[in-house]
């Protein structure tokens, strides 16, 4: 993790260093496909492109975002050890419950059951997240974009976002191509990222999940709109897995299984016996 940290880092300064002329080739791209445009009788391309629609905003924002997620990665040593002491106290958590009962053989299945979906999920989740930072960043390298690393490891991370996460990794990248490389190359890009979403997100990922493990659409979103405000891109990563918990936690009594009901998928009432079929 720190090595990881320190390639992700320097990509992080680097990019940032050259942000300026990466922009600059970009409004000279934007020029050139006016001017062929143009030539076809189409005109205007650049005030809408540069204009309105502005993409070295976007390299912009990525700059900021990958300038706070270095922030966020700078703070791995307090993470660890916070992880570490968690750790170590969950072995004592049910003796001490125990004591609080007044029980001494007393046993939870709703806990062990929450614990064990809040693994599964995490490990899932993690698996599939990896394995699309690495082949997102393996095939950028094979392309021969600049930073491969970087654009690796923000799709990991970005992953973690169903539904618009990979969108949100793949504009950078692939702006960043069609600046470096050139529109085919851009495109090969965009296949590339599409490609790993549809297998590994919507084949792999669901089967092994399975239903009940997914949420409803809307809850996604509003889960990513609050937690997303409230600490930023951290919050926008880790919105499912707290949702998550919070479905989990539901599922495991009868007074709250209609909450877990109302956060999951329409198609997961049929593993819940309490829901009518």
């Amino acid at each position: 993790m720190l090595m990881i940290g320190v390639f992700v880092g320097t990509s992080i300064n680097s990019f940032s260093a050259a942000l300026p002329g990466y922009q600059t080739r970009l409004r000279e791209e934007v020029s050139a496909l006016n001017a062929l445009l143009t030539s076809h009788s189409i005109r205007g391309i650049d005030k809408v492109l540069l204009g309105y629609v502005k993409p070295e905003e976007v390299m912009k924002l990525t700059a900021g975002m990958l300038t706070g997620l270095g922030s966020a990665l700078s703070n791995i040593v307090l993470i660890l050890l916070t992880v570490t002491f968690i750790l170590f106290e969950a072995s004592s958590f049910p003796v001490k419950l125990r004591a609080i009962l007044g029980d001494p053989k007393k046993v939870f299945p709703q806990f062990t059951r929450f614990v064990d979906d809040i693994k599964r999920y995490m490990v899932i989740k993690t698996l599939i997240s990896l394995a699309t930072g690495v082949l997102i960043g393996i095939w950028l390298s094979i392309l021969g974009v600049d930073f491969p690393v970087l654009w690796g490891f923000l799709a990991f991370l970005l992953h973690y976002v169903p539904n618009i996460g990979f969108i949100i990794a793949a504009v950078p990248a692939v702006l960043l191509t069609l600046i470096q490389l050139g529109a085919g190359t851009a495109a090969l890009a965009a296949v590339g990222y599409l490609v790993v979403d549809l297998l590994l997100g919507n084949v792999f990922e669901t089967k092994l999940m399975g239903r009940r493990l997914g949420l409803s659409t809307l809850v996604v979103f509003l889960s990513l709109v609050f937690w997303g405000s409230l600490l930023g891109l951290i919050g926008m990563v880790l919105s499912v897995p707290f949702t998550m918990a919070l479905k989990f936690a539901c599922e495991n009594s009868e007074s709250t299984r209609w909450i877990a009901v109302l956060l999951g998928h329409e198609l997961a009432t049929k593993d819940y016996p309490s829901v009518p079929k």
